[in-house]
């Protein structure tokens, strides 16, 4: 049934909107701005996107960035996944509720605990903080993420499906990769891209677990601010939302395709 929505509902959404957007909307217009001052607008510019790429300890720290995503989105997939088969498959076993409680924990766990005990962890072994410390920060948090979207989907899975296969005489290994797996797949995906993201974002336990060499996007966007916002500052912030929104976009369209080549199938 559809029904007109009121004059209430009409100023509420779109104060909410207009809080949650203007901010960025602005953000990225200023990173046009031809003037330094970053409040006093001189003219439309790109020359600070191409200061930017000339600005070693930004494109040093956006490498660095890059690749702690990369690998410990892909870890924390693997390891997530892992999990959420567990979960789903194995019913009732032994420490079932502590296993479940240690996997979702950092859900709930304010970031600044976690980030202080994986420090005092680094510490009492011997670490030289760095780059794979921060890489396995990353997983620690990111890995609740993907078993939740995974272990979603696998409750809803046909697991006839794989009787079947295995009836026919598949083993269980081949039709998990052949039968489950690309079932499991868009799940999979979104949750390394969840992944992928609280990386790209994450400031706070990455203070705590980086090293020299190891500096991150967000701690050099962090501590530039700290000076007063340039420029430069509004431009990467720029480039980082046209790289979510695309993967958002990419992610929305491979999905509706995948949808109109099942129901294409199905007909």
């Amino acid at each position: 049934m559809n029904q007109r929505m009121s004059w209430f509902n009409v100023t509420s959404l779109t104060f909410g909107f207009a809080f949650l957007y203007l901010p960025i909307l602005i953000l990225i217009i200023y990173s046009f701005n031809d003037s330094r001052l970053v409040t006093v607008w001189g003219g439309f510019s790109t020359r600070w996107y191409g200061e930017l790429f000339q600005n070693e300890g930004i494109m040093d720290a956006a490498w660095v960035t890059a690749r702690v995503a990369f690998v410990s989105a892909t870890i924390a997939t693997i390891l997530g996944t892992m999990a959420a088969i567990v979960l789903v498959r194995l019913g009732r076993f032994r420490g079932r509720t502590l296993f479940n409680g240690m996997i979702y924990a950092p859900l709930v766990m304010p970031e600044v605990i976690t980030g202080l005990s994986l420090l005092l962890l680094f510490v009492a072994m011997g670490f030289a903080r760095g780059f794979w410390t921060v890489v396995i920060a990353h997983i620690t948090f990111s890995m609740c993420y993907v078993a939740v979207v995974v272990q979603s989907r696998l409750i809803t899975f046909d697991e006839s499906l794989e009787e079947a296969a295995q009836d026919l005489g598949c083993p269980p290994g081949r039709s998990f990769f052949a039968i489950t797996l690309p079932v499991i797949l868009p799940a999979v995906l979104a949750g390394w891209m969840l992944a992928f993201t609280l990386s790209l974002d994450d400031l706070v336990i990455a203070s705590f677990a980086t090293g020299p060499g190891a500096t991150t996007l967000p701690i050099k966007i962090y501590s530039q601010i700290r000076l007063g916002v340039t420029p430069e500052i509004n431009a990467v912030c720029t480039i980082l939302i046209a790289l979510v929104a695309l993967g958002i976009i990419t992610a929305s369209l491979a999905s509706k395709h995948r949808m109109m080549r099942a129901r294409r199938t199905v007909g």
